[in-house]
């Protein structure tokens, strides 16, 4: 984990970001993440890319987004994204069964998912594995289920999940919670 990059207090931060940070995320979540505390150093882009995932936020229905983040939070080894929505999909009402059935990127034995669900899981994998190259039957099988507007979403979605991964993975950054499925949660 890289020490040269100091971690952030709200009240380090610049007013906009943080009355956004305290509002959108430390009131609910009841922390500040450190994924927050080190982006925050160039606060111009953190607020820009809050407003990027808030729009894709809006763009689709909750189930495809959660199968979105969950599924490229697996493909970029992030736990410190899986781990949040994992608790995120509790909360909106998705079962362990759908969640642990998404984390198995395994899209085609994924009875506990519904088609559009595994379509859009099939192009997030592929897009990822093939960096958008010959990706055109899963985009377009995803489109038999999805509106053009979603599509894109979907397909923008995974760019803003790959680019979370990457800070994070560049810093090493540890999960601020543990995942739903360890044994020590309590």
């Amino acid at each position: 984990m890289s020490k040269r990059i100091p971690r952030l207090a709200l009240e380090q931060m610049p007013g906009e970001l943080a009355q956004y940070l305290r509002s959108t995320k430390v009131d609910r979540l009841g922390y500040l993440g450190e994924f927050f505390q080190c982006t925050a150093h160039n606060a111009d882009v953190l607020m820009s890319f809050m407003a990027f995932t808030d729009a894709l936020g809006r763009a689709l229905p909750k189930n495809l987004t959660e199968v979105s983040a969950l599924t490229v939070a697996g493909l970029m080894d992030n736990a410190y994204e899986r781990n949040q929505h994992e608790r995120l999909c509790e909360k909106l009402g998705l079962s362990s069964e759908w969640i642990a059935a998404v984390e198995r990127l395994q899209p085609d034995a994924a009875v506990e998912l519904a088609d559009a669900e595994r379509a859009v899981q099939r192009y997030v994998i592929a897009a990822i594995e093939r960096r958008g190259i010959g990706v055109e039957s899963e985009f377009e099988a995803m489109l038999d289920h999805l509106s053009p507007a979603q599509a894109m979403a979907v397909a923008m979605l995974a760019g803003r999940y790959v680019a979370h991964a990457l800070v994070v993975n560049t810093l090493a950054l540890k999960p601020p919670v543990a995942s739903i499925f360890d044994a020590a949660r309590v």
